[in-house]
């Protein structure tokens, strides 16, 4: 049974700040690509930032680039988001995902395994 579980969602202020965790269990990911992705209530689900199997490869959304952070710990089969300066518009369900290759994409249909996602909500 492949399960990825994500945690570390809440309620902040604007400029705050979040570090999400995504921990896998089931099958090891060291040599897969791994991202986030979110969804806000009646929107289409959105690519946020992928990290490549050794890290040596990060994509991120133009609309989180230097504000966001993706990083991964292989031994512990991990991956995190660290979220700096959030706006309003970055409320959503977070959801980690992996992909089928070792290096990320943007295109959801190149993700094999989905996590159920942890809620973030950016208000004053």
């Amino acid at each position: 049974q492949v399960q990825l579980v994500e945690s570390g969602g809440g309620t902040v202020q604007p400029g705050g700040s979040l570090t999400l965790s995504c921990a896998a269990s089931g099958r090891r990911f060291s040599d897969s690509a791994m991202g986030w992705f979110r969804q806000a209530p009646g929107k289409e689900r959105e690519f946020v930032s992928g990290i490549s199997w050794n890290s040596e490869r990060k994509l991120y959304a133009d609309s989180v680039k230097d504000r966001f952070t993706i990083s991964r710990d292989g031994a512990k089969n991990m991956v995190y988001l660290q979220m700096n300066s959030l706006r309003p518009e970055d409320t959503g369900v977070y959801i980690c995902a992996a992909d089928r290759g070792s290096w990320p994409t943007t295109f959801e249909y190149e993700y094999d395994y989905w996590g159920q996602g942890t809620q973030v909500t950016v208000s004053a």
